[in-house]
């Protein structure tokens, strides 16, 4: 057997760590869409300190290396046993992945995760994926290419999908990025009466956030997630003490203007938070967000206003007032400070819609008016070759497996 032109070495010291973060740097060289992501965003994924995945955890990282010594491909693979543990069999992950277009590197790249992961008893990995949170370094891009990546997402090129399907993985699912321009009367005249009858019915209310009651503001948002979100695979309830932990995270980039919230007889029911894409500005860091480059984003953001794209981070609705256009009450109270002069940014970028749920696909189109961007695929590989492969199972319609019922 011919040997490879190639080997793995393990992270193990700060100076692999190092290996790790600087390779993307090299490959991405002269692509004018991606963003260098912040070294500290990457590095808490696996910090044990950091990252509570740890507890009941694990994660490794491997760059590989060619015949002439280069870096020339890297991934992660993790697992965390409750997380794994909601799936009918145990789910790994991988991530991270960057590569060479050579079928022999990205295959010995993920042969190194599986054989990881099936040591510790998985039976398959999702790839590319986070060890965290779904919302940052989620799925691999496969359209919407040339288009510079929101905060946090994902960005590759083309060939990455070859490589993964090469390999064996299938899709999953897809994850739909959406965008609209941020003008006055976007949606449709039906729409508009529907927000104008929910106005004008006693009880309901939109409004933007006060930036003074975040703890306010982090309650209700932990009550609406927890109705709107939690009971979906892989999604877990949080507590008020996360969630105030989340706004004090986003409290240095909160324009309040662009947090809203709509109450029914001045109980919460849905949330809309959207932020400044800070991608607009930090791909000059070259990742490093030292002292100096923290009151260069704070300048930029807040006083020469340099950000014109909003990051439509989550939103979400209680099931019991799903289909009554809270979404579009929101949007409307929005497109009023728009009207008013009170925004200056012109594009909102929506994304991680899932496509097993049609029907915050609906909300977003004919609601927020806002058209498909961008799509990421979640890939997933089982290890038993043999085993029938399922997509993930839409939301309230019966699970479907490939070829058939």
């Amino acid at each position: 057997m011919e040997k490879s032109r190639y080997t793995l070495s393990l992270v193990d010291s700060a100076a692999m760590a190092r290996r790790f973060l600087e390779l993307p740097k090299r490959l991405y060289a002269g692509d004018g869409a991606w963003v260098c992501p912040l070294d500290d965003d990457i590095e808490a994924v696996f910090d044990a300190r950091r990252n509570k995945l740890f507890d009941g955890g694990e994660a490794v990282r491997w760059v590989a290396v060619d015949s002439d010594g280069r870096d020339v491909g890297r991934i992660a693979a993790f697992y965390n046993r409750e997380l794994a543990s909601l799936n009918d069999r145990p789910i790994g992950g991988c991530g991270f992945f960057e590569s060479e277009n050579d079928p022999e590197l990205a295959g010995m790249l993920f042969d190194a995760a599986r054989d990881w992961l099936a040591e510790r008893g998985m039976e398959g990995m999702d790839g590319p994926v986070n060890f965290g949170p779904r919302d940052s370094w989620w799925g691999l891009l496969v359209e919407g290419f040339g288009h510079q990546p929101l905060y946090g997402m994902p960005y590759n090129p083309p060939y990455y999908r070859e490589l993964f399907e090469q390999y064996g993985f299938k899709n999953y699912f897809n994850q739909h990025t959406y965008r609209r321009e941020l003008n006055v009367g976007q949606m449709s005249q039906s729409v508009y009466e529907r927000v104008k009858r929910l106005e004008e019915t006693p009880g309901y209310r939109f409004e933007h956030i006060d930036k003074r009651r975040l703890e306010q503001v982090a309650e209700e948002f932990c009550t609406i997630y927890n109705k709107a979100w939690a009971s979906f695979t892989g999604v877990k309830p949080i507590d008020r003490a996360e969630a105030l932990r989340l706004m004090n995270t986003l409290r240095p980039i909160i324009d309040e203007k662009l947090i809203y919230f709509a109450y029914y007889e001045n109980e919460p029911i849905g949330f809309f938070i959207m932020v400044p894409d800070l991608n607009r500005i930090i791909g000059k860091f070259n990742g490093r967000l030292t002292l100096w480059n923290k009151l260069r984003l704070m300048w930029d953001l807040k006083v020469a206003h340099k950000v014109d794209r909003v990051f439509g981070l989550i939103f979400g609705v209680t099931p019991e007032y799903h289909g009554k256009g809270i979404e579009a009450g929101m949007m409307r109270a929005f497109e009023k400070m728009i009207a008013r002069g009170k925004i200056g940014y012109t594009t909102l970028e929506l994304a991680w819609i899932g496509d097993f749920n049609p029907v915050m696909m609906r909300m977003v189109e004919n609601y927020v008016c806002a058209s498909k961007h961008k799509m990421h695929t979640t890939y997933r590989y089982l290890f038993d070759r043999t085993a029938p492969f399922e997509r993930c199972p839409r939301i309230g319609i019966k699970r479907r497996t490939e070829g058939g019922e």
